[in-house]
């Protein structure tokens, strides 16, 4: 039979989690200020730490690490993103327009947080087993989760163009994968603002390139992917 101690004690369980869900919200939302002012490059633990008014030891008891913090803190981005995402895609009945809507709201977004552009790739140069090490099976599915729910919007316009015949794709997840990735490295090319080229054989030279111009080429390699025949 249960005694008396066990509600109390429950009770007692119930509010540490609650402090330490508490807690975890406050790192994060440290990181992520941190992200957004300095970048990610220059976002130390210490920095964090103090943000948050605790000591980095502190900061290692709710997160295994970095790369850990780091992919938390990429979610509180990709939860925006997947809202972004799901508002252009409810702008627009038709499946091009659509494609082109959703394309368009994530250079948008990505131009608008430039740290999320660099919390993104940085965990991509990661190997599936390097992660796997390094983040702990919690954080990593709320990061498969917080991506997925972003390629799923843009899965399922692919999926409705091929019905309605719009689009040809064989697979529209493989696409929606690519697309994600490939748009991470124009965005920072967006950034950058500089394309390089041959002026003559061996002799290199430099252009420049706009946001604009980066988006209306990942928009028109979008719907030619998604159009082109099978």
């Amino acid at each position: 039979m249960p005694t008396q101690e066990q509600p109390v004690v429950d009770g007692r369980r119930s509010a540490a989690a609650t402090r330490r869900r508490a807690r975890e919200k406050e790192i994060l939302a440290a990181t992520r200020s941190l992200f957004d002012e300095r970048g990610v490059r220059d976002a130390q633990i210490e920095d964090i730490a103090r943000a948050v008014g605790i000591n980095r030891a502190i900061v290692y008891r709710h997160f295994t690490g970095k790369e850990e913090l780091f992919a938390l803190t990429l979610v509180t981005y990709l939860d925006e993103l997947r809202d972004a995402l799901s508002a252009a895609a409810a702008s627009e009945d038709d499946a091009r327009q659509r494609l082109e809507a959703i394309v368009g709201a994530f250079v948008d977004y990505g131009l608008a947080h430039p740290a999320f552009t660099d919390c993104a790739q940085a965990l991509m140069r990661r190997s599936g087993p390097e992660l796997l090490e390094e983040i702990s099976e919690g954080a990593l599915f709320r990061l498969g989760r917080g991506i997925s729910s972003c390629l799923a919007t843009l899965s399922s316009a692919l999926e409705d163009g091929v019905a309605s015949g719009d689009f040809t794709v064989a697979d529209p997840t493989l696409l929606a994968n690519t697309l994600y990735a490939s748009g991470l490295g124009a965005l920072q090319l967006a950034r950058v603002g500089i394309l390089v080229k041959e002026a003559a054989p061996g002799i290199p030279t430099v252009g420049s390139i706009s946001p604009d111009q980066v988006k209306d080429y990942l928009v028109a390699s979008a719907l030619a992917l998604a159009a082109r025949p099978g």
